[in-house]
């Protein structure tokens, strides 16, 4: 039996402030944009993604969630692109031994060169590079 993850609850304390963030600044498309009372959910999904994120309103959690993994095949592009589009990432970094070190990985290995960003609540996002998977 297949298992996917396909949403992500995303706590924010203005939704109309995350949508706009997620939108226009990362990129993601937005699915839906619902209302029924108080209630309110918007479901955005960053592009080429089969799992969503949905945007809703919980001050007392808002800024709680770290580290989801944004995966892409070319670490500068994405960054250069965020970065354009006013979403302050951090520059990108690997890991060796001893830590976090500047710069992507010097061997171009996949699942070791990332950047970072934070949404207008503080929620984290770490954008990870690989070029290729191995075959499932």
């Amino acid at each position: 039996m297949d298992w996917t993850l396909e949403l992500v609850v995303v706590p924010v304390a203005d939704v109309e402030r995350a949508k706009a963030f997620y939108m226009d600044n990362a990129g993601f498309d937005l699915l839906v944009d619902h209302s029924e009372g108080e209630f309110r959910v918007v479901q955005l999904t960053p592009h080429g993604s089969a799992c969503s994120i949905a945007i809703m309103a919980n001050a007392e959690a808002a800024g709680s969630l770290h580290g989801l993994h944004l995966i892409v095949s070319d670490i500068d592009a994405a960054r250069t692109e965020l970065a354009e589009r006013e979403v302050n990432p951090s520059e990108v970094f690997h890991f060796k031994a001893g830590g976090q070190v500047p710069g992507p990985d010097p061997a171009g290995r996949d699942y070791n060169s990332f950047f970072a960003f934070s949404d207008p609540d503080g929620n984290s996002w770490l954008v990870q590079q690989i070029k290729a998977r191995a075959a499932q």
